[in-house]
Protein backbone atom coordinates (compact mmCIF):
# COMPACT_ATOMS: atom_id res chain seq x y z
CA UNK A 1 0.00 0.00 0.00
CA UNK A 2 1.34 3.31 -1.19
CA UNK A 3 -1.26 5.13 -0.44
CA UNK A 4 -3.20 6.11 3.02
CA UNK A 5 -6.62 5.07 3.10
CA UNK A 6 -9.69 7.06 3.39
CA UNK A 7 -12.92 6.89 5.20
CA UNK A 8 -13.49 5.83 8.53
CA UNK A 9 -11.64 3.10 10.59
CA UNK A 10 -11.25 1.00 13.64
CA UNK A 11 -8.86 1.69 16.38
CA UNK A 12 -8.86 -2.08 17.38
CA UNK A 13 -9.20 -3.26 21.37
CA UNK A 14 -7.18 -6.16 21.82
CA UNK A 15 -9.24 -8.91 23.26
CA UNK A 16 -8.19 -10.63 26.14
CA UNK A 17 -9.06 -14.46 27.61
CA UNK A 18 -10.04 -15.21 30.40
CA UNK A 19 -6.41 -15.79 31.28
CA UNK A 20 -5.62 -12.85 30.67
CA UNK A 21 -3.98 -13.70 27.19
CA UNK A 22 -4.01 -11.87 23.79
CA UNK A 23 -6.87 -13.69 22.14
CA UNK A 24 -5.79 -14.06 18.59
CA UNK A 25 -8.82 -15.38 16.96
CA UNK A 26 -10.95 -13.22 18.80
CA UNK A 27 -9.29 -9.81 17.90
CA UNK A 28 -9.15 -11.35 14.08
CA UNK A 29 -12.45 -12.15 14.23
CA UNK A 30 -13.63 -8.41 15.29
CA UNK A 31 -11.70 -6.88 12.43
CA UNK A 32 -13.15 -9.15 10.00
CA UNK A 33 -16.87 -8.15 11.03
CA UNK A 34 -15.94 -4.71 11.21
CA UNK A 35 -14.69 -3.98 7.80
CA UNK A 36 -17.76 -6.01 6.77
CA UNK A 37 -20.00 -3.79 8.26
CA UNK A 38 -18.18 -0.94 6.79
CA UNK A 39 -14.92 0.52 8.09
CA UNK A 40 -11.83 1.12 5.80
CA UNK A 41 -8.77 0.41 7.80
CA UNK A 42 -7.69 -1.42 10.73
CA UNK A 43 -5.45 -0.10 13.13
CA UNK A 44 -3.87 -2.63 16.13
CA UNK A 45 -1.58 -2.13 18.76
CA UNK A 46 -2.83 1.71 18.89
CA UNK A 47 -3.85 2.96 22.50
CA UNK A 48 -7.25 1.51 22.57
CA UNK A 49 -5.65 -1.86 21.77
CA UNK A 50 -3.37 -1.12 24.94
CA UNK A 51 0.24 -1.46 23.76
CA UNK A 52 1.90 -0.35 26.67
CA UNK A 53 1.17 -3.65 28.03
CA UNK A 54 1.21 -5.99 25.21
CA UNK A 55 5.04 -7.72 24.75
CA UNK A 56 6.59 -7.42 21.31
CA UNK A 57 5.70 -11.13 20.61
CA UNK A 58 1.89 -10.29 21.11
CA UNK A 59 2.11 -7.07 18.90
CA UNK A 60 3.67 -8.98 15.83
CA UNK A 61 1.05 -11.73 16.66
CA UNK A 62 -1.81 -9.66 16.80
CA UNK A 63 -0.50 -7.79 13.41
CA UNK A 64 -0.59 -10.83 11.80
CA UNK A 65 -3.86 -12.24 12.71
CA UNK A 66 -5.34 -9.16 11.92
CA UNK A 67 -3.36 -9.15 8.43
CA UNK A 68 -4.66 -12.73 8.12
CA UNK A 69 -8.33 -12.04 9.01
CA UNK A 70 -8.95 -8.88 6.57
CA UNK A 71 -9.34 -8.65 2.90
CA UNK A 72 -6.08 -7.65 1.49
CA UNK A 73 -7.31 -4.13 0.07
CA UNK A 74 -7.67 -3.69 3.72
CA UNK A 75 -4.99 -1.50 5.23
CA UNK A 76 -3.51 -2.86 8.48
CA UNK A 77 -1.83 -0.12 10.31
CA UNK A 78 0.16 -0.84 13.57
CA UNK A 79 0.84 1.78 16.55
CA UNK A 80 4.92 1.90 16.75
CA UNK A 81 5.02 5.10 19.21
CA UNK A 82 7.22 4.84 21.92
CA UNK A 83 9.13 6.87 24.83
CA UNK A 84 12.66 6.31 22.55
CA UNK A 85 13.49 6.90 18.88
CA UNK A 86 15.03 3.07 19.45
CA UNK A 87 12.22 1.35 20.48
CA UNK A 88 9.68 3.02 17.95
CA UNK A 89 12.13 2.04 15.28
CA UNK A 90 12.64 -1.66 16.44
CA UNK A 91 8.46 -1.62 17.04
CA UNK A 92 7.87 -0.02 13.34
CA UNK A 93 10.64 -2.94 11.78
CA UNK A 94 8.53 -5.72 13.52
CA UNK A 95 5.20 -4.52 12.17
CA UNK A 96 5.81 -4.24 8.76
CA UNK A 97 7.72 -7.74 8.91
CA UNK A 98 4.55 -8.95 10.36
CA UNK A 99 2.26 -7.45 7.66
CA UNK A 100 0.95 -3.68 8.35
CA UNK A 101 0.87 -1.24 5.71
CA UNK A 102 1.29 2.04 7.14
CA UNK A 103 2.59 2.71 11.28
CA UNK A 104 1.10 5.36 13.73
CA UNK A 105 3.52 6.35 16.00
CA UNK A 106 3.45 9.18 19.20
CA UNK A 107 6.01 11.22 19.88
CA UNK A 108 8.08 10.33 23.16
CA UNK A 109 6.77 12.63 25.81
CA UNK A 110 8.81 16.10 25.63
CA UNK A 111 10.33 15.50 22.18
CA UNK A 112 12.15 18.44 20.95
CA UNK A 113 13.51 16.73 18.02
CA UNK A 114 10.65 15.53 16.13
CA UNK A 115 11.67 15.29 12.37
CA UNK A 116 14.66 12.99 13.89
CA UNK A 117 12.39 11.17 15.73
CA UNK A 118 10.00 10.58 12.49
CA UNK A 119 13.00 10.28 9.96
CA UNK A 120 14.04 7.22 12.04
CA UNK A 121 10.17 5.94 12.29
CA UNK A 122 10.34 6.85 8.57
CA UNK A 123 13.22 4.78 7.82
CA UNK A 124 12.62 1.80 9.28
CA UNK A 125 8.89 1.65 7.56
CA UNK A 126 10.92 1.03 4.51
CA UNK A 127 8.59 2.66 2.55
CA UNK A 128 5.42 2.49 3.64
CA UNK A 129 3.42 5.28 5.02
CA UNK A 130 3.89 6.88 8.39
CA UNK A 131 1.34 8.49 10.29
CA UNK A 132 2.69 10.94 13.59
CA UNK A 133 -0.25 11.01 16.33
CA UNK A 134 -1.38 14.00 18.40
CA UNK A 135 -2.63 12.87 21.81
CA UNK A 136 -1.27 15.22 24.02
CA UNK A 137 -2.60 13.33 27.12
CA UNK A 138 0.08 10.78 26.71
CA UNK A 139 2.68 12.09 25.02
CA UNK A 140 2.88 16.07 25.54
CA UNK A 141 2.70 18.61 24.30
CA UNK A 142 2.56 16.19 21.17
CA UNK A 143 2.46 17.40 17.60
CA UNK A 144 2.14 21.04 16.70
CA UNK A 145 0.45 22.30 13.66
CA UNK A 146 2.76 24.38 12.86
CA UNK A 147 5.59 21.18 12.88
CA UNK A 148 3.87 18.86 10.71
CA UNK A 149 4.74 20.07 7.48
CA UNK A 150 8.02 19.69 7.76
CA UNK A 151 8.16 16.17 9.20
CA UNK A 152 8.82 12.89 7.16
CA UNK A 153 5.32 11.51 7.71
CA UNK A 154 1.97 11.02 5.29
CA UNK A 155 -0.31 12.56 7.55
CA UNK A 156 -1.35 13.04 11.33
CA UNK A 157 -4.20 11.17 13.44
CA UNK A 158 -5.77 13.82 15.60
CA UNK A 159 -7.18 13.00 18.92
CA UNK A 160 -7.06 15.74 20.53
CA UNK A 161 -10.77 16.27 20.31
CA UNK A 162 -10.53 20.41 19.21
CA UNK A 163 -12.53 21.38 16.53
CA UNK A 164 -9.92 24.37 16.26
CA UNK A 165 -6.74 22.67 15.63
CA UNK A 166 -9.34 20.10 12.82
CA UNK A 167 -9.90 23.01 11.15
CA UNK A 168 -6.13 24.18 11.21
CA UNK A 169 -5.02 20.58 10.01
CA UNK A 170 -7.46 20.43 7.32
CA UNK A 171 -7.07 24.12 6.13
CA UNK A 172 -3.10 24.46 6.43
CA UNK A 173 -1.42 21.44 6.55
CA UNK A 174 -1.06 19.80 2.70
CA UNK A 175 -0.88 15.60 4.06
CA UNK A 176 -3.87 13.60 5.48
CA UNK A 177 -5.61 14.24 8.65
CA UNK A 178 -7.43 11.59 10.53
CA UNK A 179 -9.44 12.48 13.41
CA UNK A 180 -9.25 10.70 16.50
CA UNK A 181 -12.25 11.69 18.21
CA UNK A 182 -16.13 10.23 17.37
CA UNK A 183 -17.59 13.71 18.46
CA UNK A 184 -15.76 15.00 15.29
CA UNK A 185 -16.71 12.95 12.88
CA UNK A 186 -19.81 15.05 11.12
CA UNK A 187 -16.98 17.70 10.99
CA UNK A 188 -14.79 16.08 9.99
CA UNK A 189 -16.01 14.05 7.33
CA UNK A 190 -17.27 17.40 5.25
CA UNK A 191 -14.42 19.45 5.94
CA UNK A 192 -12.44 16.96 3.91
CA UNK A 193 -10.56 15.37 6.60
CA UNK A 194 -8.79 12.23 4.97
CA UNK A 195 -10.18 9.70 7.40
CA UNK A 196 -11.08 8.48 11.29
CA UNK A 197 -9.35 5.76 13.46
CA UNK A 198 -11.96 5.08 16.41
CA UNK A 199 -12.52 3.54 19.27
CA UNK A 200 -16.26 4.11 19.04
CA UNK A 201 -15.80 2.32 15.83
CA UNK A 202 -15.07 -1.15 17.55
CA UNK A 203 -18.66 -1.20 18.23
CA UNK A 204 -20.78 1.12 16.76
CA UNK A 205 -19.02 1.07 12.91
CA UNK A 206 -22.23 1.97 10.68
CA UNK A 207 -22.65 4.99 12.41
CA UNK A 208 -19.20 6.31 12.65
CA UNK A 209 -19.25 5.55 9.07
CA UNK A 210 -22.51 7.77 8.30
CA UNK A 211 -21.58 10.47 10.76
CA UNK A 212 -18.09 10.81 8.88
CA UNK A 213 -20.27 10.62 5.71
CA UNK A 214 -21.85 13.90 7.15
CA UNK A 215 -25.08 12.60 8.44
CA UNK A 216 -25.72 14.55 11.34
CA UNK A 217 -28.79 12.42 12.79
CA UNK A 218 -25.78 9.44 13.13
CA UNK A 219 -23.54 12.32 14.78
CA UNK A 220 -26.12 13.03 17.59
CA UNK A 221 -26.85 8.95 17.61
CA UNK A 222 -23.57 8.32 19.09
CA UNK A 223 -23.45 10.91 21.87
CA UNK A 224 -24.59 8.32 24.41
CA UNK A 225 -21.60 5.60 23.46
CA UNK A 226 -19.33 8.27 22.96
CA UNK A 227 -19.77 10.08 26.31
CA UNK A 228 -20.11 6.85 27.69
CA UNK A 229 -16.67 5.41 26.32
CA UNK A 230 -14.92 8.89 27.14
CA UNK A 231 -15.87 8.90 30.86
CA UNK A 232 -15.06 5.01 31.27
CA UNK A 233 -12.04 4.53 28.84
CA UNK A 234 -11.13 0.81 27.15
CA UNK A 235 -12.95 -0.37 30.40
CA UNK A 236 -16.50 0.92 29.11
CA UNK A 237 -15.82 0.08 25.61
CA UNK A 238 -15.07 -3.54 25.87
CA UNK A 239 -18.05 -3.74 28.30
CA UNK A 240 -20.00 -2.72 26.07
CA UNK A 241 -18.44 -4.65 23.53
CA UNK A 242 -18.85 -7.97 25.65
CA UNK A 243 -22.46 -7.55 25.83
CA UNK A 244 -23.09 -7.00 22.11
CA UNK A 245 -20.71 -10.00 21.02
CA UNK A 246 -20.22 -12.32 24.30
CA UNK A 247 -16.81 -11.62 23.96
CA UNK A 248 -14.46 -11.23 26.71
CA UNK A 249 -13.83 -7.89 28.84
CA UNK A 250 -10.63 -8.24 30.22
CA UNK A 251 -8.55 -5.42 30.42
CA UNK A 252 -5.14 -5.11 31.13
CA UNK A 253 -5.06 -1.01 31.07
CA UNK A 254 -7.69 0.32 33.42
Amino acid sequence: MSELPGGAGVALVTIFDDYGEADLDATGALARDLVARGVRSVLVCGTTGEAAALTGKERVALVEAVRAAVPAGVPVIAGTGAPSRRQAAELTSAAVTAGADAVLAWPPPGCTELVRYYGVVADAAHGRPVLAYHIPWLSSPGVPTGALAALPVGGIKDSSGSPDRLLDEVANYPGATYVGSSALLALAGPLGATGALLALANVEPERCCRAFGGDAAAQRELAGPHLEVRSGGIAALKRILAADRGTSAAVRIG
